[in-house]
């Protein structure tokens, strides 16, 4: 194991992003009160040293709550919603996208302190910190417009076989969401925001890293939502989660992380067909560089695939397979490229690859190396495989096969296993194999080869990247994947449909029905009965 260079640099942090104050987050949000809490504690760290000799920075506690708070936040959620007679669930459609707005306008004023603790709890550089705030804001505006638009279609009535309909969508109940660390702020937003704002209650869990950068919007949740509607717990997944999946009421489990533990969430629930699912779970995403690929088009996606963010992204590329015929020629400048990415601290002028989050993490990438190695694979670029107290330089592996681990594993972290193949069927059969199907990467030129392959390709998984790394992007587009990779579909249009249900008013075309119906028009008595044009 080599030994690189520990990032201390404390007099080099610049003024701005200084943590000089630990952040103790001492309420939570339940029932519209930001409750104090004085029980025990759990320290946030992170692994970037703020200190000559290293040590972690601790960056504030939160509070550990117990079974009592997840109870008292699943009874606020439920009574919120209360058998669909709740003020939220009932409220007009404007009107919660008032409420919708006046969060959202107030989460801009909290840009800087949320992109500070983004760098600091999950080690995400400064660019990136700030595009996925600002994302998440355009995510919301692009939502906001986007159940406008659905309303818009359905302030109608349709009439088939004598019969009238006033179709829309409905909210589902309570919601249970709990988000990932790796984009801590946007990918649970994906799932809260549409969730609330369909006419959802929602219990809301932050991942473990990635948790106090939620503390600068409390206020902002609270009142902005009708009590109840929103609930924020801080804690143990399995201490706060499960008690709240057993007691029945949950309708709506929405999850981005591991397969495992949204498994292991669901057998908890008593009524597991009348629980909806939103999931976002794990990928072992392929490329597949092809003999006529533009190799420098193809190196330069491969590295972002595989390496933006230390490769910490369900959609990364986690597996190469290269044609053997330009193997060679890949690997040398693949590896050189890797070589060449800048590591250091979040807020450094063109850093390319910094700390990890999770202080287990490098042993574990050390792992996946020496099972390779010890099974036939080499480190093929100089730095790889680099350690120090936060980070293991990433390590390209060639030849990998599929006794190694890093194979069959999602490294979710800095190491890119190469594999060589001869005939197109043995990355496909691969990827038929796989446990997962949300994403390839797909490199080359000749429309005779590339067609059969795409046909094939949208067959075995939810997106196809032509001469380009997988991505979530842009937020309009579907996100999904097949088998053990997701369970519904996530996108600005999407989620507020996997949130909701159709549901609907018939009435026979007769006279007394229609006087009702045109005296319901006409008095706006009824929130749901309505053919307002929301402009």
């Amino acid at each position: 194991m080599m030994m690189m260079k520990t990032l201390k640099k404390s007099l080099e942090i610049p003024e701005v992003y200084k943590i000089n104050e630990p952040l103790h987050q001492s309420t939570y949000l339940v029932n519209g009160t930001l409750k104090p809490w004085n029980g025990a504690t759990t320290n946030v760290y992170s692994t970037i040293s703020s200190t000559e000799e290293y040590q972690k920075t601790l960056l504030g506690t939160i509070p550990q709550l117990g079974e009592a708070e997840a109870m008292e936040a699943l009874d606020s959620a439920t009574n919120a919603f209360d058998k669909g007679k709740g003020i939220w669930p009932t409220m007009k459609v404007a009107d919660r996208i008032d409420c919708m707005e006046k969060f959202v306008e107030q989460m801009k004023t909290k840009r800087a302190e949320v992109v500070k603790l983004l760098m600091w709890e999950i080690g995400k550089s400064l660019p990136d910190s700030e595009k996925e705030f600002d994302r998440t804001i355009d995510y919301i505006y692009d939502t906001i417009e986007d159940y406008k638009q659905m309303d818009r279609d359905s302030a109608k009535f349709e009439k088939h076989g004598g019969v009238y309909a006033h179709i829309r969508r409905g909210p589902l109940g309570v919601v249970l969401c709990l988000g990932p660390y790796n984009y801590p702020l946007n990918e649970t937003f994906c799932l809260l925001i549409p969730a609330l704002i369909m006419g959802n209650t929602a219990i809301f869990k932050p991942a473990k890293f990635g948790v106090l950068l939620m503390s600068p919007l409390l206020e902002a949740f609270q009142n902005s939502f009708p009590k109840g509607v929103v609930n924020i717990l801080y804690g143990r997944g399995r201490t706060l989660a499960t008690p709240i999946m057993q007691s029945g009421k949950v309708d709506v489990l929405a999850l981005i992380g591991n397969s495992a533990s949204a498994k292991a969430l669901q057998t908890q629930h008593p009524k597991s067909n009348r629980l909806r699912l939103v999931l976002g779970l794990e990928a072992k995403n392929p490329g597949i560089v092809l003999p006529d690929a533009d190799l420098d088009l193809a190196v330069e996606e491969c590295i972002a695939g595989s390496l933006s963010f230390n490769g910490q992204r369900c959609t990364a590329l986690k597996v190469l397979y290269v044609h053997e015929d330009i193997v060679d020629e890949f690997n040398k400048r693949f590896t050189a490229k890797v070589d060449a990415l800048k590591f250091g601290n979040p807020w450094e002028e063109g850093v390319k690859l910094t700390p990890l989050p999770e202080p287990d993490k490098p042993a574990y990438i050390q792992e996946l190396i020496d099972d390779a190695e010890a099974k036939g694979a080499k480190i093929l670029n100089a730095k790889g495989g680099e350690t120090s107290e936060n980070y293991i330089y990433p390590a390209v592996l060639y030849p990998v096969n599929k006794d190694m681990r890093v194979y069959h594993e999602e490294q979710f972290g800095p190491v890119v296993p190469v594999v060589a193949f001869k005939d197109i069927d043995e990355p496909l059969d691969d990827i038929a194999d796989s446990n997962y199907g949300q994403q390839v990467s797909l490199f080359g030129k000749d429309v005779n080869t590339l067609s059969p392959l795409i046909d094939s390709l949208v067959n075995l998984v939810c997106r196809v990247n032509l001469n380009s790394s997988c991505q979530r992007g842009p937020d309009v587009y579907p996100f999904t994947g097949r088998k053990d990779s997701a369970v519904s579909t996530l996108s600005v249009h999407d989620a507020l449909r996997s949130f909701s249900i159709r549901t609907f008013v018939a009435s026979k075309d007769n006279a007394y029905n229609n006087a009702i119906l045109e005296d319901l028009l006409e008095k706006k008595t009824s929130n749901f009965i309505s053919t307002d044009y929301i402009l």
